[in-house]
């Protein structure tokens, strides 16, 4: 296998070499075509012939780096390229002044009338169409109002947990229990927090229950007891919904019918909310921006994208969600990175988060 670069072993990549790749990288967001030692020659800021570049990029291919679409094509940067260049070569810029001044406005505009998930799709709106790619955000919705909650056994060491709001949203959660747990326990667990939950959210509905625990174990036998605390700890991090925005934006420029496959599955893969939702979940583990690249992720195995996110915080520094967009990895990454952070912050100190 050859060498894999990382950026700990960035100084073996030479002055040269640094700067072919970075081409290789820009002209491959620029175009998304391949780029060959001739166009590398006129485009370097030092005088190379077209045989000294295509050494350089055989060594850049060796290394993992870029890849050769075609045995006569140029060269268009692998997933690990990217990775690296985004890592240890991306030189982020800073937004123009109307841009700031765009999303500040707009966002401030639908803090005054709108809900936070208002402004959140706002947001999402906004980012879409300065980037011309999807907006996403998860955030938490746990104010919606609690119907009843249902047990039913699935195995004999797992049930199902079925959680009813009252705006008819449904969440489904399985659980492990003893195999000794009787079929009477499921019930008398529903009857306790279905008389103790309806007409509360999620966050009301626990502190109440929290509250009568000395009763409740007094009140229900042990196994019971654990059944009522599991099926409200189940949903310790539930309510999460998913906003997309602009799907449309990326059917535009399209050159290649490889790339509208690309596209279909990247709009199947937004289907699949759940996965989406929890790679959001890995953006707000972070202080700052985060990307993610391609096959790096499952979710983009086949579609090849990318996602760009940063976290939501509220005063508290508690996470409530993640903000970003979602694009092929033929990103402009030093000015969406940027402007998903700038929105971040804006949205953050509108919604009381500093």
């Amino acid at each position: 296998m050859p060498p894999r670069i990382t950026p700990s072993n960035l100084p073996q990549l030479g002055d040269r070499s640094r700067e072919i790749f970075r081409q290789i990288v820009d002209s491959y967001l620029a175009s998304g075509e391949p780029v060959g030692s001739r166009h590398l020659s006129r485009l370097l800021p030092m005088s190379l012939s077209p045989a000294s570049i295509r050494n350089v990029m055989q060594d850049l291919e060796e290394l993992g780096l870029v890849y050769a679409p075609h045995i006569s094509a140029g060269r268009l940067p692998t997933e690990l390229g990217l990775r690296f260049f985004v890592d240890s070569l991306l030189q982020v810029g800073d937004l123009e002044a109307e841009e700031r001044a765009q999303i500040k406005s707009q966002v401030e505009a639908a803090s005054k009338d709108r809900d936070l998930e208002g402004v959140l799709t706002e947001a999402t709106s906004l980012l879409s169409g300065l980037t011309r790619v999807a907006g996403v955000v998860v955030a938490g919705k746990n104010d919606a109002r609690l119907k009843q909650i249902d047990f039913v056994r699935l195995e004999p060491e797992r049930v199902l947990a079925i959680l009813v709001a009252e705006d008819g949203a449904v969440e489904n959660r399985v659980l492990p229990v003893p195999r000794d747990l009787p079929a009477s326990a499921l019930v008398e667990a529903e009857n306790y927090l279905n008389a103790r939950i309806k007409g509360r959210t999620l966050a009301e509905a626990r502190a109440q229950v929290e509250g009568a625990r000395a009763a409740a174990q007094a009140e229900l036998d042990t196994l019971t007891a654990r059944l009522v605390d599991a099926g409200l700890a189940s949903w310790g991090g539930s309510g999460r919904q998913l906003i997309v925005r602009g799907q449309a934006h990326l059917l535009e420029d399209l050159t290649a019918m490889e790339e509208l496959e690309r596209i279909r599955l990247l709009f199947a893969d937004l289907e699949t909310q759940t996965e989406v939702i929890d790679l959001l979940e890995r953006a707000e583990e972070g202080e700052g921006v985060r990307i993610f690249i391609g096959s790096e992720n499952k979710l983009f195995s086949l579609s090849g994208s990318s996602m760009i996110a940063a976290p939501l915080r509220d005063a508290n520094r508690r996470i409530v969600g993640a903000l970003g967009v979602i694009g092929p990895t033929r990103l402009n990454y030093a000015r969406i990175v940027p402007m998903v952070d700038y929105t971040a912050r804006v949205v953050m100190r509108v919604v009381g988060g500093g």
